[in-house]
């Protein structure tokens, strides 16, 4: 019993002895509290950024104050010359719209030329083509060698005619009517006002308006004023040569036998037949069908 107040008292000196040195680990156990309280779930702490990046943020984002100050600048130096672009162009839009006036739309453009494109031709139309070329030719063939050939009807020199003698006939081919007057001259021959070889492009019909005075000899003695209408070019050259022929005659009534042996003056009526209504040409019907 006697030796536990002495107990008690050695406890107590050794808690004295110790206080300053708990007082001096205290930091350190809150230091294990704050560290144990941010390491509890549910609990983060926000990141702070270091103290050199936020120096050389802050030097990099320009203020919002020195954008206004260059925009600022910018309208002041470049006002001046939006002022001056803008009565230019109010002073060039009067003249602009004067000169489109004055131009007609379009005329500076190039016209296209566009070219017809050619059908190819089957082989039908191309042996058709050939064999008319090639009667053509004989035809023009044959008639320039009886033009050639053949003397003249008369042997005797062409009767001689008064200056202002006329003789008028008239000739028919077809549906073609010619009324022609011979004059004297040099050989001069005009159809409707125009030169023979431009009113009659092909030789055929040139030598077939030509053969009465070829053969009589009357070739370069008369000139020749024709009038043509209806029909088509060689019903126009026919008739063109009934006529002369006929106006040959009145000339001198002596080269009628020889004009006559030859057919010139034999009228030839021949023409195509009208078609009829309910037929496809002028005597061709339309094939029966029963069903």
């Amino acid at each position: 019993m006697i030796d536990e107040p002495q107990d008690n008292e050695g406890i107590q000196q050794d808690d004295v002895a110790e206080g300053p040195d708990s007082q001096a680990a205290g930091p350190v156990a809150g230091d294990d509290s704050s560290s144990s309280r941010d390491d509890a779930p549910g609990e983060e702490s926000p990141p702070t950024p270091p103290a050199a990046e936020e120096s050389a943020g802050s030097d990099e984002a320009p203020s919002a104050e020195d954008d206004a100050a260059e925009e600022a600048r910018v309208d002041e130096s470049g006002g001046d010359e939006a002022s001056e672009s803008a009565a230019e162009e109010k002073a060039e839009k009067p003249a602009a719209q004067e000169k489109k006036k004055d131009v007609i739309p379009g005329a500076d453009l190039e016209p296209i030329a566009v070219e017809p494109e050619e059908r190819p031709l089957s082989a039908e139309e191309q042996a058709r083509l050939e064999a008319e070329e090639e009667e053509r030719a004989q035809k023009e063939a044959a008639l320039a060698a009886e033009a050639e050939d053949e003397p003249a009807a008369a042997s005797r020199a062409p009767a001689k005619m008064e200056g202002d003698a006329r003789f008028l006939a008239t000739g028919k081919r077809k549906t073609s009517i010619a009324r022609v007057t011979l004059l004297p001259g040099s050989g001069k021959f005009t159809i409707n006002n125009r030169e023979l070889d431009e009113f009659f492009p092909r030789p055929l019909h040139r030598t077939m308006a030509r053969q009465p005075l070829t053969i009589t000899g009357y070739d370069g003695n008369v000139d020749v004023r024709v009038r043509v209408h209806g029909g088509g070019i060689s019903g126009q050259a026919g008739a063109v040569r009934h006529g002369v022929a006929r106006a040959l005659t009145e000339v001198d009534a002596e080269l009628r036998g020889e004009l006559k042996r030859r057919g010139f003056l034999t009228r030839d009526a021949r023409a195509k037949e009208r078609r009829k209504a309910g037929l496809k040409k002028a005597r061709k019907r339309p094939q029966f069908s029963k069903r």
